[in-house]
């Protein structure tokens, strides 16, 4: 079986509205400076353009979870592969998300870093698929809300492949 990938998003769509997406929140965190935890691996793409485009001092940090693994759908259980270097107490934290699915991860990652103490914790998120989410999370940030298809591209992957893509594509699979 192979992958065809068909454009959902295109590159200058995505840029415009991480250009968007920064001066709401300049506007949100003025006078304060962000914590920016990036989720890995997925948000690296998004993180670092965001990060680029905002005036506001960031401090970057990274967390890795997984509850994919290398299939399309989510297993089902959240693992954290790589923890944050520094303590977030009493600071401006924005979670950089790639994709919001089902829920799940954010909704375990909100609760765990909850417990540290920070000043605000927002979350902030590219795409946003709500035809499956399963358990409540209010994103502050949204780029763009999207249909339930399995999208690739800025970041996101098919068993490690197409986060390179400079666009958000739909894979759909040939035989």
């Amino acid at each position: 079986m192979s992958e065809k990938i068909e454009v959902m998003i295109p590159e200058e769509e995505l840029m415009n509205r991480i250009g968007e997406l920064a001066k709401e929140i300049d506007r949100d965190y003025q006078g304060k400076e962000i914590y920016m935890i990036c989720i890995l691996k997925g948000s690296v793409f998004f993180a670092c353009e965001l990060a680029k485009k905002l005036a506001t001092p960031v401090i970057l940090d990274f967390m890795q979870v997984s509850s994919y693994g290398d299939g399309t759908t989510t297993s089902g259980s959240v693992k954290i592969i790589k923890d944050l270097d520094s303590s977030i107490k009493d600071k401006d934290v924005l979670i950089i998300e790639d994709i919001l699915d089902s829920g799940r991860t954010l909704c375990r990652l909100i609760s765990i870093l909850s417990v540290s103490n920070p000043a605000s914790l927002k979350v902030c998120t590219l795409l946003d698929k709500p035809a499956r989410r399963e358990f409540p999370v209010d994103v502050d940030y949204n780029g763009f809300e999207i249909e339930d298809e399995f999208v690739v591209g800025f970041g996101l992957d098919y068993a490690q492949k197409y986060r390179n893509l400079p666009y958000i594509g739909i894979v759909r699979f040939e035989e």
